[in-house]
Formats: C-alpha cells, structure tokens, sequence
C-alpha cells in the first residue's frame, strides 16, 4: 500500500477520532497504534511505552514546565501595570500615542510569559480600559491587543517554540534566538500601522500628550528595571553558552520569584496557584507531546516520511509555492485548532517534505509559530478573541474584524521572512558559531 493511501487513512481515523470528542492526546495515539497494528509488524504496545517514556523522560522537555511557571508567577504580580506606568512617557512624540503601549507592553510581557492568550489579557486587562477612559477608538484598541497578544509565542522564551524544539529535534536556544528579529519586525510592522492610521484619523486619537523631563520620564520607568534585567540575563547565559534552556528557565523562575517578593506580590496562595496552574497546563502539554510520538513511530515504520518526501520531490514544487501551500493549510488548521495540537498535529508529516526542499529546520519553526500567532486572531477558535471578547464585552467577530488588519500583517511578515530568511537564521547562526553552548 503506498504512503499517500496509508497517510490518508491514518488521517481519516485521526479527524474521526478528533470529530468525536476525543482528546488530542488520545485521538494521535490511538492513530498510531492503529498504524502500527494495521500497517506494519511492529507491536504496538512496545512502541506505546517506549515512546510515551522517551519523550516524557526529556532533559530537555524540563524547560518547558519551568518557563510556564515563570510565566505563571510573573503573571500574579503588579508587572502589567507597571508596564503601562513605565513605557506611556517614551511613547507620546509617536502618531497614536498610547496605543503603542499595547505593542511594548505585550513585546515585553511576552518575553516572560512564554503564552499569547496570558499575554493578550494582561495587557488588555490595564490599557483597555485606561485607553477607552480617554477616548482612544474602541476598534483599533481590541485589534491592536489580539495581534499584539500573539507576541507572546514569537519571542522568547516561548512554551509553543519549546513543543516545536522538542517534536522536530532541533536546539531550543537555536529556536529562541531564532526569535528575537521576527518578532521585532513584527512590533515595527504593527506599530508602522497604528502610526498610518493615527495620522489618517486624528478625531480618534486624543492629544492627551504629557511632556516630561527625561528624569522623570526614567523614574516613571524604574519599576521596570528587574523585569528587564530578568530577560536580558536568561537570554544571556542562553547566548554565552553558561546554561542549557533548563538551566535558563531554572534562573528564570528564581528571578520571577525574587521579582515577586521585591515588589510584595509573593504570597502562598500565589505560589500555590501558579503551582496549580504551571502543573495543569504542564501536563496537558506533555501527554498531547507523548501521543504524538507514538504517531511519529508509526509513521516511520510505515514509511510514510520517506513516501511523502519523495512525493513531494516528485512534484516539482519550488520552494516558494511548497511554504506558500502550507500557509494556507496551517491558516485553515487554524481555525479548528490551537496552535501546540498544529505543531504535533503535523510534525512528523510536513518536516520530512520541507527537509526535500531544502528549508532549516530552525527557519521553519519560525514560520510554523507565526502561522500559529495567525491562528491565535482567526476565528473560531482564536484564543485571543475570546479573550478580548470576554473583557470588552464585544462578540467575537467584532473582535476578529478589529484584528482583520494585524492578521494581513503577519501574512505580510511570513512573506519577508521567506524571502529574507536571514532575518530569521542570523542570531543563532551567528551567536552560535561564537558560542556554543550545549544542543538543548
């Protein structure tokens, strides 16, 4: 039976499964059992085991629980606010003013956060009504926070580049280096838009400008400092080679906790819930991470990795119309899925045919997690939009036409990352090659 035959099968039994109810988890490892007892001469219950053992016993996949707690704990303190305070006087000379804070504030939460959707309410939760209190437009205000909030997962540390690192079996620090000049591209992009459209629409921006002496302007700013010495200290030991991802995120958390009890917001039932929380979602993650390794073992018993790698060869598909074809599939992925369950959804399928067209791997997990950033402000599951919905009180597709602008903008950035990969591939290769810090 040929690998295009199996590959449909073993698909449709997975959308069956998905279609039902049943558990992503659960639904892949059923998939992969049933490949592996219908398809090859592998026993499936030894190829259960091993699997759901290897990729859950992970040094490296000990990163991840540590930078959601991270994330967890930072996310119980005064930091959104603080950030609010901090960045609105650098920004009042720009056309829109303090609906710049939205994009700082989420590039600067979501460096510490590792999550889009605690991103997008943090922020939101502070600048919504404070820019609504002064008259700033409604629209561009939700749409600015959903595309926003998706920087949450582009610059590191983020929990989905971790799952991506750990499925497709290249460096965590490559992956998080990878992610720093995409996501600055992306706050200029946003930011570039909000200008234009400040400029467009005057009567909507109010010239509620403050003028403040540079003084004052750093005293408003000081509660920021630990925040951003925490970042550019895990980035550090990262790029300096010091530490591994986990022994980063170990730092991280001590740092997190010493920000908290500096700034009196470490309390027991803080820590508690960021415990519960960090566990939760730790575990969720995780077990969706074992069931797709039990897929990824069925499939190359099957051969199907190697079928559809030469499939794709045998095509003749540039490069080009190969990442322009798998945009549009994520982007319809999108909007039945969140984004970890699309990485370990396709990993196994979609590395081997990239890998025949020659991309680096490190370059497409960037492309991946920004077509999961998509997915985030794509409805009807777009994380994002329920969050914003929940908070502004608008339906979701008043939210989802605010974000309309910021989507096209992320479309706009995977084109000029694809046609200029080096802004994706010059951090690590180049850190990398003066430092070489362990794989993972």
């Amino acid at each position: 039976m040929s690998a295009l035959v199996v590959t449909a099968i073993l698909l449709g039994v997975m959308l069956v499964l998905l279609a039902g109810g049943v558990w992503i988890a659960i639904a892949l490892a059923i998939t992969g059992w049933f490949g592996l007892a219908f398809f090859t001469h592998s026993p499936p219950a030894a190829n259960l085991f091993t699997a759901f053992w290897s990729t859950t016993n992970s040094w490296e996949l000990a990163a991840l629980p540590l930078f959601i707690w991270m994330g967890e704990i930072l996310f119980r303190t005064k930091l959104s606010e603080e950030m609010f305070e901090g960045l609105s006087p650098w920004i009042g000379w720009l056309p829109g003013r303090l609906m710049h804070v939205n994009i700082l504030g989420c590039g600067l939460f979501g460096s510490v956060s590792g999550s889009s959707a605690a991103t997008c309410a943090m922020i939101a939760k502070v600048a919504l009504p404070e820019l609504k209190r002064r008259g700033y437009d409604e629209r561009i205000c939700l749409g600015s926070l959903a595309g926003a909030g998706t920087l949450g997962i582009l610059i590191p540390p983020s929990i989905t580049m971790v799952v991506y690192a750990v499925a497709a079996d290249v460096s965590i620090i490559k992956i998080f280096l990878a992610g720093f000049l995409p996501g600055a591209l992306i706050m200029l992009l946003y930011s570039g838009y909000i200008a234009i459209w400040a400029l467009r629409h005057p009567e909507l921006t109010p010239n509620d400008r403050i003028e403040m002496r540079f003084g004052e302007r750093m005293y408003a700013s000081r509660r920021l400092i630990p925040c951003l010495a925490l970042i550019g200290f895990v980035v550090w030991v990262l790029v300096a080679g010091y530490a591994t991802a986990t022994e980063a995120a170990a730092y991280g958390v001590l740092g997190s906790l010493l920000i908290a009890w500096w700034g009196g917001s470490l309390t027991w039932a803080g820590l508690r819930d960021s415990l519960i929380g960090t566990m939760r979602l730790s575990c969720m993650i995780m077990f969706i991470l074992a069931g797709a390794a039990l897929l990824t073992k069925a499939m190359g018993f099957t051969g199907i990795p190697r079928g559809l790698a030469e499939w794709v060869g045998s095509l003749g598909l540039s490069p080009f119309m190969l990442i322009a074809a798998l945009t549009v599939v994520y982007i319809i992925l999108g909007t039945a899925l969140d984004g970890i369950s699309m990485i370990v959804l396709t990993t196994a399928i979609v590395i081997p045919m990239v890998q025949q067209a020659g991309f680096d791997l490190v370059w497409f997990g960037i492309f991946i997690v920004m077509l999961v950033e998509i997915a985030e402000v794509t409805p009807p599951v777009g994380f994002n939009l329920f969050v914003l919905q929940t908070m502004s009180g608008r339906d979701s597709l008043y939210v989802a036409r605010a974000a309309l602008p910021f989507f096209w903008l992320l479309v706009v950035a995977i084109a000029i990352i694809t046609i200029f990969p080096v802004i994706v591939t010059w951090a690590p290769d180049v850190l990398m090659s003066t430092n070489a810090p362990p794989n993972h």
